[in-house]
């Protein structure tokens, strides 16, 4: 298993290439590739950096050699911005594993509920770390092709 620490700023690149990858390879499972297109066209590693600065707790799984393999993004709300994985790592615990950090860094800063807009795939991986289904959230993004209709799902968990 990985070890989860924190984010580093020459975690970066490493994380803007896995997000671009995991969106472009593991994205097409669930959603079409235009909607896949319109989706790694709205990804930005300044959102990352941002996040950062504004002193987001940012959870990375690294392996042995200290790569970056998954990560998630704890903001100050008890929103959780992002959870990818590397495609080649899927299936292997690492999102759970950073949830289960995610949760425990919230209840140290005294965070009574988590939420987070999960895609089609990462719905199941919500579930499982019990998170309860809101909502299906119908949207578009903006696209140079015109707008392109996507979904996602609102899920929270109470941190009681």
């Amino acid at each position: 298993m990985a070890a989860i620490r924190p984010y580093r700023p020459q975690d970066a690149e490493a994380i803007a290439a896995l997000t671009l990858a995991a969106i472009r390879e593991t994205g097409l499972r669930a959603y079409s590739p235009v909607q896949v297109a319109a989706w790694s066209a709205r990804c930005s590693v300044q959102r990352l950096l941002d996040g950062a600065a504004r002193g987001d707790v940012i959870l990375v799984a690294a392996d042995e050699a200290d790569r970056p393999l998954a990560y998630t993004v704890l903001e100050e709300s008890g929103h959780l911005d992002m959870l990818y994985c590397r495609p080649d790592h899927t299936g292997r615990g690492f999102a759970a594993a950073l949830l289960a950090a995610a949760e425990a860094a919230a209840r140290m800063r005294g965070v009574t509920r988590l939420f987070a807009e999960a895609s089609e795939l990462a719905r199941p991986v919500f579930a499982r770390a019990g998170y309860v289904l809101l909502q299906r959230r119908d949207f578009t993004i903006d696209h140079p092709e015109g707008p392109v209709a996507i979904h996602n799902y609102a899920m929270e968990k109470a941190l009681v």
